[in-house]
């Protein structure tokens, strides 16, 4: 008889992808929540690199979550549940963008693009107001400057210095070659200047989707799985 997995237990990686999803298909859907809570960080920065609307992130973010569930039947484990998961938001992304035919300004300056923020500060409350100010100033200097690489390199950028994610992984998800990502990322960085990187000393909070976001996208997803 399999042990229960406390879903308050969704951040320990002890417990494996694979032992996860077979109990999901075994009829546990309530576990799908452990795969969202992991993934939801990561997903919303990789869509993030194509839309700068949080409300329309979040909806691609539901169906991408809906659609993997609907296919984890068909996972191989081939990759990382990660990695697959990123591909299909990747494609729901690009399909909502032919669908509505939007055309994105690759050129399109930091000052135009300032009326999205997207930032939440886990510990934010641990800084004194001064300090606090410099950080969301430096996160908005950082964001602003990522936004302004064209979506090839943004993508890149996020995934790999941001998310910390492996050159092979950011291959399978973007299907692209391993030498082309290297590229993709030293051209990256060679577009943001040195005086940026003064200020990524706290990159896990960049675009963050933590908290309130985190558990409002959770709770939608599972409410209709289950």
């Amino acid at each position: 008889m399999m042990e229960p997995i406390k879903i308050s237990d969704f951040n320990s990686h002890k417990i494996s992808e694979s032992e996860i999803i077979k109990r999901i298909l075994s009829g546990e859907k309530e576990l799908y929540e452990i795969l969202l809570r992991r993934n939801n960080q990561k997903l919303f920065r990789v869509i993030r690199s194509y839309i700068n609307d949080v409300a329309e992130i979040e909806d691609i973010m539901q169906n991408t979550y809906l659609k993997a569930f609907e296919k984890l039947y068909q996972f191989k484990h081939a990759s990382s549940y990660t990695t697959w998961l990123i591909r299909i938001g990747i494609n729901e992304v690009l399909a909502r963008l032919k669908e509505k035919e939007k055309v994105i300004d690759l050129n399109r300056r930091p000052s135009e693009i300032k009326q999205n923020t997207i930032l939440e500060i886990p510990d934010s409350n641990q800084l004194n107001p001064e300090k606090r100010i410099i950080r969301n100033e430096a996160k908005q200097f950082l964001e602003n400057a990522i936004d302004s690489l064209d979506i090839k390199y943004r993508t890149v950028y996020m995934l790999r210095e941001i998310e910390g994610m492996k050159i092979k992984e950011i291959s399978e998800c973007l299907d692209v070659s391993i030498s082309n990502v290297k590229v993709r990322l030293h051209r990256a960085k060679s577009m943001l200047k040195e005086k940026l990187y003064e200020l990524t000393a706290n990159k896990e909070d960049v675009f963050g989707f933590g908290f309130s976001k985190c558990d409002r996208i959770t709770d939608t997803v599972m409410c209709k799985i289950l």
